[in-house]
């Protein structure tokens, strides 16, 4: 199995295909079922992983835990400000959906 760069997909659905960004958006989409895979910054408080997690596997709908920072996730995404969750709606070009199946 062939290791993909995390990062690299992320950027890549962030610049082809449709992300939300946010604790509340992501609880949104996550609770509409739109959401194809949630991205939670490794430092997010705890209460917000675990509530977003629970909702992510209410829905059936994968996460991953992203091992750097909310401010790396942000750089990572090409935002100049720190992004602790985010969910991919659309993938686009990026082969993000698959670091859920690793």
């Amino acid at each position: 199995m062939v290791k993909i760069d995390v990062s690299k997909e992320i950027r890549r659905a962030v610049d082809t295909g449709k992300v939300i960004f946010g604790t509340k958006n992501s609880e949104k989409s996550l609770k509409n079922g739109s959401g194809r895979l949630i991205i939670i910054a490794n430092n997010a408080p705890k209460l917000v992983k675990e509530k977003l997690v629970s909702f992510a596997e209410i829905g059936k709908t994968p996460h991953h835990i992203f091992e750097g920072s909310g401010l790396e996730l942000g750089s990572v995404c090409g935002k100049p400000f720190t992004i602790s969750t985010m969910v991919i709606q659309d993938a686009g070009k990026s082969k993000v959906l698959e670091i859920a199946k690793q």
